[in-house]
């Protein structure tokens, strides 16, 4: 049992040989801190951008004036498997929620990352977007938009501007040649041979906010997208013997379809077992396909979501089964079917679990589609490699579905805080790990596990979490630090689902996070985010001295615990008894306030001697040095 007091010295110690009593004293020296010395202890107030204001409260929740822009795609792509060249055009339409006139936009034109330099020879490929097209309908007339060229960012000047609460409306053409999946682009989209992941394809919106106005960080490959929310529709065109995948419903199923294929997939919406819509022996012999010759369109429609991508194979088997309505969905090539004949069902329970422990699943669809591009994800469709593991391959489809969580619906900026998707995403996939695989180990165990097997993932690495890399294992663990030992799990998930809840559609920073969370808590958490996001101290508790005397039947114990490092935690003290009976006592965080280097506490045990003292005795802590956290009487 875990005693959780802030300041309470008087504890009922139960040990295992009967109900006893100890009487507990404290004491820590006080530190004095004059007006003109700015407070730079671990517990001094945490102030962070954004600033608590109208559009972001200081309760961690959307302001009641808070706002955001609005981007609603009408896509078309013809994918020509001749030259492997895509040819999109679109219907833009730019919402500004926000109180400024725009004179400008920003697009992300992420193929021209790989595009060659000016002075590459004639033999580099022409990779790259071009753009056809680019205007704004201007009083019924498309007026020509003026492009400035910053390589994965586009600059796009407006004929006229956009006043706050009216929309833009823009159309524009471009194309582009597909890159193999091997070059530097193909770690989000590319090819291989005849199969085609498709993202990061058309010209996106950047993100206009309250933050920092426009964010046009830099596509680099490492970092994701930061998007603003919309509704689509997208029309695929390919050849008749492709099967595609896409965000979002199928609308013309009887175009694409035959009539077995549009039955299975109506089992398979009520099903709660796997239903093989399009199989390997269907594909060989042709009877998968509509139409064996030509060109065919599918046509798919989106609604709240922050992208649309497709994937296109003649190759692919299909499979899916439903939960509570919603189609799960797989797509693999025949030689990675020995491991993906069970994926359809490994995307059912992950959204189940996600559903009912955080955030119901808000879309009518969800896929995991194989192929060379693995660990991408996108709204309602990730794009997941060939492990020929089960075990393997359910640890990427679990944490590429939870994706549609982070940052999907909660819509944080990856490519800033790469940290609120990524890692997040990895805390909730330890439970969807141990629902799956339960004797491989419980939540608990699979993130000490991950931690373990994670090179700089302990909390004393020295990174600080709050930097632009993803820190998948070391986000994990501080929440699981914050869940377990802080918290508690009760409130912890209670606060982690109203986060969810109150910035689903919505742009969160960390700030935001960290307020939703003591807020919902109940106490200053300002130390925690400052040494586990902020900074990276060393931690290292230990037991500085230990006096024991007798006196008739009672045992005085006076223990000084020591804080050799700037991080501090609860401290976790088990106390073994001469008779093996053992007693855990939990201190707060808060004893170190005062003095964060030592803290003293006396105790009374009637007819008790101790034995052993140990701190974390469970090793739940990110301790630097075990070595100084046990005494043994001599």
């Amino acid at each position: 049992m875990h005693i959780h007091r802030s300041f309470a010295w008087i504890l009922s110690v139960a040990g295992t040989g009967g109900l006893t009593h100890a009487s507990v004293q404290t004491t820590s020296s006080s530190v004095l801190v004059t007006p003109r010395i700015s407070d730079t202890s671990i517990f001094a107030p945490l102030t962070l951008p954004p600033a608590p204001s109208p559009t972001r409260s200081a309760s961690g929740a959307p302001g009641p004036k808070y706002w955001q822009n609005r981007a609603d795609y009408d896509l078309k792509v013809t994918l020509d498997t001749v030259t492997g060249t895509i040819q999109g055009s679109m219907v833009l339409r730019y919402t500004n929620n926000s109180p400024n006139t725009l004179d400008v936009i920003w697009v992300q034109t992420e193929q021209n990352r790989i595009r060659p330099d000016p002075d590459a020879t004639n033999s580099s490929p022409p990779y790259g977007d071009v753009i056809d097209q680019f205007t704004q309908v201007v009083k019924g007339r498309p007026a020509a938009v003026q492009l400035e060229d910053h390589k994965s960012e586009t600059k796009v000047m407006l004929p006229a501007p956009l006043k706050r609460g009216e929309t833009a409306t823009f159309q524009v053409a471009w194309h582009f040649l597909v890159p193999p999946s091997t070059r530097p682009l193909g770690r989000r989209m590319g090819r291989s041979g005849s199969l085609y992941q498709i993202a990061q394809w058309y010209p996106r919106l950047n993100v206009y906010d309250d933050v920092k106005g426009w964010n046009i960080e830099p596509y680099l490959g490492n970092a994701e997208f930061f998007l603003d929310y919309g509704d689509f529709t997208m029309e695929v065109t390919v050849p008749s013997n492709y099967v595609v995948a896409a965000t979002g419903t199928l609308d013309n199923p009887r175009d694409v379809l035959t009539a077995a294929e549009i039955a299975r997939l109506a089992q398979a919406a009520k099903a709660d077992t796997i239903i093989r819509i399009v199989t390997a022996e269907e594909l060989a012999n042709g009877a998968a396909h509509l139409r064996h010759d030509g060109m065919v369109t599918w046509k798919f429609h989106a609604k709240n979501v922050r992208d649309a991508v497709w994937c296109a194979s003649p190759q692919y088997q299909w499979d899916a089964t439903s939960w509570h309505g919603i189609i799960t969905q797989s797509y693999y090539r025949t030689d990675a079917a020995s491991a993906w004949h069970e994926s359809a069902d490994m995307v059912r329970m992950s959204i189940q679990e996600y559903s009912e422990r955080w955030y119901q699943y808000p879309y009518p669809q969800v896929s995991a589609v194989e192929g060379p591009v693995n660990g991408d994800e996108y709204p309602m469709l990730s794009m997941d490699g060939d492990e020929s593991a089960e075990v393997d391959l359910y640890n990427t489809i679990t944490h590429e579905t939870g994706h549609n969580w982070f940052p999907m619906i909660v819509g944080s900026n990856e490519r800033m805080h790469a940290w609120m998707d990524e890692g997040f995403n990895t805390f909730v996939n330890s439970f969807s790990n141990a629902r799956r695989y339960p004797a491989q180990g419980d939540q608990n165990a699979r993130i000490g596990e991950w931690v373990a097997d994670e090179d700089g993932a302990v909390l004393e690495d020295g990174t600080p979490i709050g930097n632009t890399s993803p820190q998948y294992m070391k986000t994990a663990k501080v929440l699981q630090v914050l869940r377990r030992d802080v918290m508690g799990p009760d409130v912890f998930d209670k606060a982690f689902r109203t986060y969810i809840q109150q910035w689903a559609y919505k742009h969160p920073t960390p700030m935001d996070f960290f307020r939703t969370m003591a807020n919902a808590y109940g106490h200053n958490l300002d130390w925690f985010w400052r040494e586990c996001f902020l900074e990276a101290p060393k931690f290292d508790q230990a037991i500085d001295s230990v006096r024991q005397a007798v006196e008739g039947t009672d045992t005085h114990v006076s223990v000084t615990y020591g804080n050799k490092g700037r991080m501090v935690m609860p401290l976790f003290v088990r106390f073994t008894f001469s008779d093996s009976t053992t007693q855990d006592v939990t201190y707060p965080a808060d004893v170190w306030k005062t003095n964060s280097t030592a803290y003293t506490v006396s105790y009374t045990f009637p007819k008790k001697t101790v034995s052993r003292i140990v701190l974390d005795p469970d090793t739940h802590l990110p301790d630097a040095d075990r070595s100084n956290n046990t005494w043994i009487t001599k």
